[in-house]
């Protein structure tokens, strides 16, 4: 029995689990419309985000729309992500382990290039990935207007996130150049809940006083992508690659509902009343990503990215959800196989990738007045197991989040990205002497 099929049981048993697990928990999630996933697959995890510049023959490239005409194969993959994150100032920390199904992708060839049958043309792809989530639980106290000695103990719980249905096409204008459109459909909804009781009262109070506001998220996105490739004046076994997409800025259409209750000790509400009941738009600014790559097939890669989103225009029907900044990332990684003709030694045939990312968060620090961004970086390391055409993946990053001298909260976190892609060719016709 292969490797790949002993462990088919354990990655199944890991994505079942997985997909009914929760987002990691996380303060930063109050903003905006949450945490950003992005589009990165594991193969790109594995090299620090990057991908606008990377050609991929086994796998799907998520993140340039016009690399798709590099697979030639119909492939199908599924991710999870497990992560441990800890949360820490100067008096206190808070550490937490989640699980959740991360992505699920296909791509397959359309047509192929006339002027050489040996390229595509057109492929696309249809994914299903989370764009944003939202988890977090901060308890704190406050005091009653006009009664300065009445403590109010406050809970506020954030929870949900939005979707994204996404269709991708890659077309080839000529050999060196192909384009690429991706449209996405997002959707969910957010929710935040205050509640809060007395805490030095001399009075019981049978019930506690809380507030909550759901917000619902739909609307089509834009993606547009290029990507050119030519061979190295050095050698015409090494390509060079460049890459660029462009997500177009978008309104998505809105609906706000704010609900005041009374609830008992088990948060069973009593009474619940709408305050509350709007539409509006939620505005996604553009970002852009443009990448170099440098390659010997499918020996070895390195790439390099750089990508900006100005999150300062970033509006919403919830005005405390806005005051974000503008933000910028820095990626570099790489990956290599060994020997992939070498079936005596499987370990020549595993492909090994690592990488490194820099960026500034949308976050300005919400616990001290300062106007200090919250600045992360991490260290990435992943691997293919071939089983045939197809692969088990897996990424590992270790990063940090903020810094308590600077702002008063850091987050260290620990991400392990963990999935399967399948490759086969469909919408072939068999030839019979």
């Amino acid at each position: 029995m292969s490797v790949f099929k002993k462990l088919i049981p354990a990655i199944l048993m890991i994505l079942s689990l997985s997909a009914f697990g929760q987002a990691a928990r996380s303060p930063f999630s109050t903003f905006g419309v949450g945490e950003i996933f992005g589009g990165a697959l594991i193969q790109n995890q594995g090299v620090g985000g990057t991908g606008v510049a990377q050609p991929q023959f086994w796998s799907v490239n998520n993140q340039n729309p016009a690399l798709l005409v590099n697979n030639y194969f119909t492939t199908f993959q599924a991710g999870a992500l497990v992560e441990s994150r800890k949360f820490a100032n100067d008096t206190a920390s808070q550490k937490g382990v989640y699980g959740n199904l991360n992505y699920l992708v296909t791509a397959f060839p359309v047509m192929r290039y006339k002027k050489d049958p040996n390229l595509m043309f057109w492929t696309t792809s249809v994914s299903l990935l989370p764009f944003s989530k939202v988890n977090y639980r901060l308890l704190y106290t406050d005091s009653i207007q006009g009664s300065p000695d009445q403590l109010l103990g406050v809970t506020e719980v954030g929870s949900g996130g939005l979707s994204q249905v996404s269709w991708a096409n890659g077309f080839r204008i000529i050999p060196e150049l192909s384009l690429g459109i991706k449209a996405s459909y997002v959707f969910g909804s957010t929710v935040s809940d205050y509640s809060n009781r007395l805490l030095n009262s001399d009075q019981s109070v049978p019930f506690i006083v809380a507030v909550k506001e759901q917000t619902y998220m739909k609307d089509f996105m834009f993606t547009g992508g290029l990507a050119f490739a030519t061979d190295s004046v050095f050698s015409s076994d090494i390509s060079i690659h460049a890459g660029l997409t462009y997500a177009f800025a978008s309104k998505l259409n809105a609906t706000k509902t704010t609900v005041q209750q009374r609830r008992l000790s088990s948060q069973n509400p009593i009474t619940s009343d709408t305050l509350v009941y709007r539409k509006g738009t939620v505005d996604i600014p553009s970002a852009f990503t443009i990448g170099l790559s440098v390659s010997k097939g499918i020996d070895w890669a390195i790439a390099g990215e750089f990508a900006m989103q100005d999150w300062s225009k970033f509006r919403s029907i919830n005005a405390e959800d806005e005051g974000l900044k503008k933000t910028w990332r820095v990626s570099l990684g790489g990956e290599i196989t060994p020997d992939q003709t070498d079936f005596k030694n499987y370990f020549k045939r595993v492909t090994y990738r690592a990488g490194f990312s820099y960026e500034t968060t949308p976050y300005v620090n919400p616990y001290v007045d300062n106007g200090k961004q919250l600045n992360d970086y991490g260290i990435n390391f992943g691997l293919s197991l071939p089983a045939g055409r197809s692969s088990i993946d897996a990424a590992f990053r270790v990063g940090k989040r903020g810094n308590k001298s600077e702002t008063a909260v850091e987050e260290t976190y620990f991400k392990i990205f963990f999935g399967i892609t399948f490759v086969d060719q469909w919408f072939h016709r068999r030839k019979i002497d």
